[in-house]
């Protein structure tokens, strides 16, 4: 997946730190977005391979996000991936409702997320993604 390019809308500095990490480490290109409007806004200029959505945003939910990114058709089938604390048993009902592909739990585990993120992008190749194996 070296070259898959990664936007993370996250606010809290320290998980948007250990993200990129993970991330670049991996061959990924990583851009981000601290707040909802600013993700949208960098989504529909550079569309990215996947999105990593964090819920509690300023200005915006990642809920109300992730129903704005839907609405336009060079995002509606992009992987969107739910990266939050919420972890009541209809959260994540609640993350795929509003558009999400899938729902990571925070803290995120460094073992597995980069695998995780990884499977939303298999099979993505060619649809003019920068993703190569």
């Amino acid at each position: 997946m070296k070259g898959a390019h990664v936007l993370v809308i996250e606010d809290n500095e320290q998980n948007l730190y250990l993200m990129r990490f993970l991330l670049e480490q991996h061959g990924f290109v990583v851009s981000e977005a601290v707040d909802g409007p600013r993700g949208i806004e960098a989504a529909l200029r550079d569309v990215p391979d996947m999105i990593l959505l964090d819920i509690q945003l300023p200005l915006m939910d990642g809920y109300a996000v992730a129903r704005e990114l839907r609405r336009h058709d060079a995002l509606r089938d992009l992987p969107i991936v739910a990266v939050t604390s919420y972890a009541m048993p209809d959260d994540r009902g609640k993350c795929l409702a509003a558009g999400a592909t899938d729902y990571i739990e925070k803290p995120i585990d460094p073992e597995s997320f980069v695998d995780r993120i990884r499977g939303h992008l298999t099979g993505r190749r060619g649809r003019g993604s920068g993703i190569s194996e």
